[in-house]
């Protein structure tokens, strides 16, 4: 870890610190869990309510309230008239981040017409819920994250399918390539947009607000705060042992099939990370809203990704494996990009924007 982001390491819990120890940890044994208990993942998937998984849900929304928390919605308009941050986010996840992935899906995998389909659809889901723990561990910009994750909903509930449609089936044919469809409504979109960002961010808004009355804002950042924030962190590690051990057996047995959809992935992250820091310090971000649009533009809404494909084509399906991939190689990456926007700062000017802190 280089000079600039020792004395954010220097102020971290002992679990922070050792973040990805942990994580790695936590994808072990939900690998482990999905290897030895095959059946274990078709009872976590059968737990669904109205389509959506509860044990992912409980575990999102655990790990997206503290952060939530933690925002000043006071400081909102700051970010939404800030038009250096909001025009680029619109493009870089609207526009050239399902390009790219459509690009990757038929470059790395144009003979396994499944996991390029598991891969654009993974590319159409913009993050909302994980994005909001790397932008904060990275000292981004938390209330420029609660508008642009926002942002994305409205444009997910809005353009999902539509989006769905055109890198399916028309832009395939346009090109004379394989077509695919995607069935799937503005409403089921909206219902999970609801419950992975409208539910925690309701609370989040209500708890500071409360708080703040009741008790003051001091009282409110340097008592409760640090109370609910580890919350977060034990949210994350419970759905990614979630997450892998649903597919634990599958990922397992194909490994070469796993290799194969992982390398567009890594492609795919490395490239909108580090475009979109590039693109933040060309139009004068400072590093805290730089590293927001970075990782709001990098990071997929997995649950989303998975829900759909599992809903279309099928749980045992090469789209869902796709998209269970998704995060399997999104969390190790993120988290190792959380240490570069750590050791960038330096190379960003100086704004009045300030960062999270730890």
């Amino acid at each position: 870890m280089t000079a600039a982001s020792a004395p954010v390491a220097s102020r971290l819990s002992f679990l922070d610190r050792y973040l990805a120890v942990w994580i790695l940890a936590a994808m072990a044994a939900g690998l482990g869990l999905g290897r030895l208990a095959p059946g274990l993942g078709d009872l976590l998937a059968g737990m669904t309510v109205a389509g959506v998984s509860l044990p992912i849900a409980i575990g999102l929304l655990v790990m997206m309230y503290p952060v939530l928390a933690k925002v000043r919605y006071d400081r909102l308009g700051t970010v939404t008239r800030d038009r250096r941050l909001l025009l680029p986010s619109l493009l870089l996840n609207w526009v050239l981040g399902p390009a790219l992935m459509f690009a990757l899906a038929w470059l790395f995998l144009p003979d396994l017409p499944e996991y390029r389909t598991g891969l654009v659809i993974v590319g159409l889901a913009r993050c909302i819920a994980m994005v909001i723990i790397w932008n904060d561990l990275a000292c981004g910009d938390r209330e420029a994250a609660a508008v642009l994750v926002a942002l994305n909903s409205v444009f997910q509930v809005l353009t999902f399918g539509l989006l769905g449609w055109f890198y399916l089936t028309v832009l395939p044919g346009w090109l004379g390539l394989e077509q695919s469809a995607l069935d799937v409504s503005a409403a089921e979109i909206a219902r999970s947009v609801l419950i992975f960002l409208g539910l925690p961010l309701l609370a989040g808004f209500l708890t500071r607000k409360l708080g703040e009355r009741t008790k003051g804002r001091t009282w409110y950042e340097d008592r409760l705060l640090p109370k609910t924030g580890p919350f977060a962190l034990y949210g994350l590690l419970f759905t990614i042992v979630l997450l892998f051990a649903l597919q634990g057996y599958a990922i397992a047995s194909r490994p070469l099939d796993v290799a194969r959809i992982a390398l567009p992935l890594l492609v795919y992250f490395g490239l909108m990370w580090g475009g979109s820091m590039a693109l933040g310090r060309a139009v004068g971000l400072g590093h805290p809203r730089a590293t927001t649009l970075a990782f709001t533009a990098a990071g997929n809404n997995f649950e989303l990704a998975i829900a759909v494909a599992v809903a279309t084509f099928g749980a045992t399906s090469g789209q869902a494996l796709a998209g269970v991939v998704g995060p399997l190689i999104e969390v190790p990456v993120l988290i190792g990009l959380v240490h570069v926007a750590l050791a960038v700062r330096r190379r960003f000017p100086r704004t009045e924007e300030g960062p999270a802190t730890a």
